[in-house]
């Protein structure tokens, strides 16, 4: 597929020290952290400029080479994935931060900076950047452009689409294009900025982004609440919102998914007995000291009513900080205990009682275990499965039938199948559940206006 002239070709346009086609990288490339899938590529490329991402597109268009845009590869349903060989781009090396325009409050960034190391940058100058994945420490902006990240804080700030300005995309045919302006408002033809963002590296590969940015709040107050019934927890999460309260993040653990945390983390400072079914992690966040204590006050007079027990309140800095880290750590750590399947699915906050009741009843059916965390706040839960000898859904018929019903499920409580993870390889064949034959023919027809040769990421979100 990749002839010694076309190994030349790339050579001469990213040079010899980043390209690389050496075993031990193809294996390092090959993974994200979607299951326990491994898909080698031929060749990875690390380009350093828009320039050379087009040089790169050229060539693979004219051959029809398949090319996978990878960030940092902390995604969860396998968009970066190279399963039919060919090229990675990685933009590894597309790494700096261009401008901070504080007179504008807007940032400029290549896509290969790390989420937390942008937010850091922006912070210091008193600048706020709220989006937030749990892999905020390594995975890059540009991924979560691709997949439309969230996380904790999405609940009162939004997701990555809401700070979108303007993007520079190559296309796979090579162009380089500006898909709006950096400005807040822009009703000037179609919204092909907003098209981009959540494509999952299927439209084009972004080599700049401009973001919006909003003052950094001065403080915020956070607590956990304890309760003996999930179902009780479940349902504080929608009267919170329902007296009149919009917490900066509002997070559910259920108690499986504490109990592995807690025994691989140090200093960890949670009870966890068998009288607890889930906690709920709350923020607010502001300005002013007195209006934020007495919001948290008054959202703790709410989640009294639905049985909460005794209420932790964070006294400092490093008391969040462990606090929020074992709420980030639990992916990570409850993949290590064996649940590598993982759904992303989203309901409205009120049915959340009800998904994770119909969870649970799948699991006996179907004998296996599971654990539920996430954003409560908005409805979306991140579903852990573990299954004796099925380490992966893909390509997995017994697993494939049991994910089905529970996206029904999710489907019939007025949900999706995802909120913040994408589609990507491994659940394209759930589409069908929330989407008709028209909607998905349209998809595919923006894919080939864009993609004509079907090279850029193919067979992601569809065939």
């Amino acid at each position: 597929m990749i002839t010694e002239d076309i190994a030349r070709s790339f050579k001469n346009i990213v040079g010899n020290d980043h390209f690389f086609a050496d075993e031990d990288s193809l294996l390092h490339y090959a993974h994200d952290e979607t299951e326990t899938l491994s898909f080698k590529p031929h060749v990875v490329l690390k380009p350093s400029s828009p320039q050379q991402v087009s040089a790169i597109l050229k060539i693979c268009n004219e051959y029809k080479i398949p090319v996978t845009p990878r960030g940092a590869g902390t995604g969860l349903t396998g968009g970066a994935l190279p399963h039919r060989g060919g090229v990675v781009i990685s933009t590894e090396k597309l790494d700096k931060i261009l401008d901070i325009d504080e007179r504008n409050l807007q940032v400029t960034t290549e896509p290969g900076v790390i989420t937390e190391v942008l937010q850091n940058a922006v912070a210091e100058k008193g600048l706020y950047y709220p989006p937030d994945p749990a892999s905020k420490g390594s995975c890059f902006i540009g991924g979560n452009i691709s997949e439309n990240s969230g996380g904790p804080h999405a609940v009162k700030y939004g997701v990555v689409k809401d700070y979108v300005l303007n993007l520079e995309v190559v296309l796979p045919t090579g162009e380089i294009i500006w898909t709006g302006a950096n400005v807040l408002k822009n009703a000037t033809g179609y919204n092909i900025t907003q098209l981009i963002v959540g494509s999952e590296g299927t439209l084009g590969i972004v080599t700049k982004i401009v973001l919006r940015l909003i003052p950094l709040p001065k403080y915020n107050l956070l607590m956990l609440a304890p309760f003996a019934s999930l179902d009780k927890a479940c349902e504080a999460v929608s009267a919170v919102f329902r007296a009149g309260f919009t917490p900066s993040a509002l997070e559910l653990m259920e108690m499986n998914a504490l109990k592995i945390v807690g025994s691989m983390v140090d200093n960890y400072t949670v009870p966890v007995n068998d009288s607890i079914e889930a906690h709920l992690l709350i923020e607010v966040d502001g300005n002013d000291t007195e209006v934020l204590f007495k919001e948290i006050e008054q959202i703790s007079l709410v989640l009294e009513q639905y049985g909460a027990g005794e209420l932790l309140f964070a006294e400092d800095a490093q008391q969040k900080e462990v606090l929020w880290k074992l709420r980030r750590k639990v992916a990570e750590y409850v993949k290590m205990a064996g649940y590598t399947i993982e759904e992303d699915a989203v309901v409205p906050r009120a049915e959340l009682s009800k998904l994770i009741k119909g969870l649970k009843a799948l699991g006996l059916q179907h004998d296996f275990d599971v654990v539920a965390y996430g954003h409560a706040g908005d409805g979306n839960l991140h579903i852990r499965i573990k299954k004796e000898g099925a380490p992966n859904s893909y390509k997995n018929p017994v697993m494939d039938a049991i994910v089905r019903e529970l996206f029904l499920l999710v489907k019939s409580l007025g949900g999706t199948i995802s909120g913040e993870h994408g589609i990507g390889l491994i659940q394209k064949g759930f589409l069908d559940i929330v989407f008709e034959e028209k909607q998905l023919q349209l998809m595919r027809d923006i894919k080939k206006v864009f993609d004509p040769n079907g090279i850029l990421n193919a067979g992601k979100i569809f065939d």
